[in-house]
């Protein structure tokens, strides 16, 4: 003991002796790793984090005064849907001003690999947001954004979907042998480059077509690389629990870590499935299984009316499916489908209901008159059934149309905060509210999710914490995904902070005006470069690519256990 006290001491000597870049001086600080907090000052050299503890302002180039604030590891945004947003507009501000600094992509698709069919397929397919596809790997796509200029550090996993496709378009059928070995070829090389492991997606065609032993095989080749596996389950309703079992098997015959993406329960028939839900995942951490999961801080999911129609209609891709839906036999297949309670595809009008069912997001101008109503509105307006007008609009603005469910109870959402391994995500894009992202309207889960956690479910509610809040927004989810050097305040780690008033951070977005952004972040750095100053960004862009345990640049070393 008198060693390591020794050893301290001359530690803060050093500390003090030495030049720091930045001194944060008198806040709380939240290490993030669930430790209670304590005062301290947070000491910067560089794009790193040089040492907590007390001391001399002679000792900083710079001293920013944080007395009566909390300071915290920057936020993890474990599913966001920022991967075509930031290559319009870098500043991240929606979620930078809830204190995100890292952003991880690929909710069964990823930004790459990509053919040249599927590049021109990409490009073909954008609306508003319009970019340029210079990459073809998934490290060329974050790279390129980060050379660009991001304010947020990114990551991702590699799609499931987006190899199938590479190997076998939109078909919907088992790959052959030489096509699942070209598949694992291609996670291989994505986790070479430092892809988190591989993520699914399976009510969405055409990932949906993949089975369990084809998940299998991707993962086996992940898992060699120390990859996780991530994935919207298979149903989120009627057939969860058979879905939560599938997630377990993947993990158990891959020897990978698993997350279940946005858990939930969905549709009020099926509310009753918590506890048995969450009795599965407990009994397999158990047995040693590293099951985990996230969620967003909302009872409404969004997505697009592909989620209302049965998967054989999409099959080819959205053109496919938009000329299918104007053939007569075929459109009243499918809405013949639509209305059967016993289909074995996820059905998420259904599972809302038409009056549930908020209209957020049209590629056509013209149909942007119906952007927050529900379906059930137009339905009425237009003299159709709910079926029908889903079907016309899809055919008609030329996408699936985003939509917003309302699926879930309320108590079931406090349940799932408080459960110790559950992480946190948007499941949205990073958006600016003004420009050309206020051509749609958006779930308010874009501009609320991290806030709403901490002034609803913490500070109101008492449901968890504060100490449990950051942990799980940080030092929780980077120790899942075997992120190295991120997610904790320690001396040697990244310097991602974010400083905010536990007493006034305020979520404002809602369903009717979603574009308003949260309050109570006061200062954001990212890689030791500040890029929110008093609440307003400071236009750095400092993000760096953070890259999973398999890349070919990391040094060999022991494999930490994720939680």
């Amino acid at each position: 003991m008198h060693l390591i006290a020794v050893w301290l001491s001359l530690c803060c000597s050093i500390l003090n002796a030495a030049e720091i870049d930045l001194l944060l001086r008198g806040g709380t600080v939240y290490d993030g790793s669930g430790a209670p907090p304590r005062s301290a000052d947070v000491a910067i050299t560089g794009e790193r984090i040089y040492g907590i503890g007390t001391f001399a302002a002679t000792s900083a180039a710079k001293v920013v005064d944080i007395s009566g604030l909390a300071v915290a590891p920057g936020f993890i945004n474990v599913l966001s849907w920022a991967t075509e947003s930031l290559l319009v507009d870098g500043h991240s501000q929606s979620n930078i001003r809830q204190g995100v600094t890292l952003e991880v992509f690929g909710e069964g698709r990823s930004m790459g690999p990509l053919n040249a069919s599927m590049r021109e397929a990409m490009l073909d397919r954008q609306g508003e947001l319009k970019f340029p596809i210079p990459w073809t790997t998934l490290d060329e796509y974050l790279t390129h954004l980060t050379h660009q200029g991001v304010a947020t550090n990114v990551a991702s996993f590699v799609g499931a979907a987006t190899v199938r496709i590479h190997e076998l378009g939109q078909d919907q059928r088992a790959p052959t042998s030489a096509e699942l070995e070209r598949m694992q070829t291609l996670v291989a090389q994505a986790m070479q480059d430092g892809a988190l492991g591989v993520g699914s997606a399976l009510i969405y065609s055409p990932g949906l077509y993949a089975d369990k032993d084809e998940l299998i095989a991707l993962m086996q080749t992940a898992s060699s690389y120390g990859g996780t596996y991530i994935s919207h389950l298979r149903s989120e309703g009627n057939r969860l629990l058979e879905a939560v079992d599938e997630l377990i098997e993947i993990a158990e015959a891959s020897q990978a870590p698993a997350q279940i993406h946005h858990l939930k329960v969905s549709g009020r028939a099926n509310w009753h499935k918590f506890d048995p839900v969450v009795a599965r995942i407990e009994a397999a951490r158990a047995r040693g299984l590293a099951i985990s999961a996230n969620m967003y801080t909302y009872t409404a999911g969004s997505t697009g009316l592909d989620a209302a129609m049965p998967p054989w209609v999409q099959q080819g891709g959205f053109d496919a499916w938009r000329t299918r839906l104007r053939d007569p036999t075929i459109r009243a297949r499918v809405r013949d489908e639509m209305a059967d309670t016993e289909g074995h595809w996820e059905n998420l009008l259904q599972a809302a209901g038409a009056e549930n069912t908020l209209l957020v997001g049209f590629r056509n101008p013209q149909l942007r008159q119906y952007a927050g109503q529900t379906l059930a509105d137009v339905a009425r307006q237009r003299n159709q059934s709910a079926a029908d007008t889903a079907i016309d609009l899809v055919v008609e603005d030329g996408s699936r149309v985003q939509v917003v469910y309302f699926l879930m109870s309320e108590d079931n959402v406090r349940k799932t905060v408080a459960l110790p391994w559950v992480s946190f995500g948007s499941d949205a894009a990073s958006i600016s509210n003004h420009g050309i992202f206020v051509a749609r309207s958006t779930h308010p889960r874009t501009y609320g999710n991290f806030a709403r956690l901490l002034a609803k479910y913490v500070r109101s509610e008492n449901v968890i914490t504060l100490t449990e809040a950051i942990h799980r927004l940080t030092g929780l989810p980077a120790r899942q995904l075997r992120l190295r050097e991120r997610g904790q305040l320690q001396p040697g780690f990244y310097a991602d902070l974010v400083v905010f008033a536990p007493d006034k951070v305020q979520d404002h977005a809602t369903y009717a005006q979603p574009h308003q952004y949260s309050t109570g972040v006061k200062h954001v750095w990212v890689n030791g470069v500040r890029v929110l100053r008093n609440g307003e960004h400071t236009g750095n862009m400092p993000g760096q690519v953070v890259r999973g345990p398999g890349w070919r640049g990391h040094q060999p070393q022991a494999q930490t256990k994720p939680e």
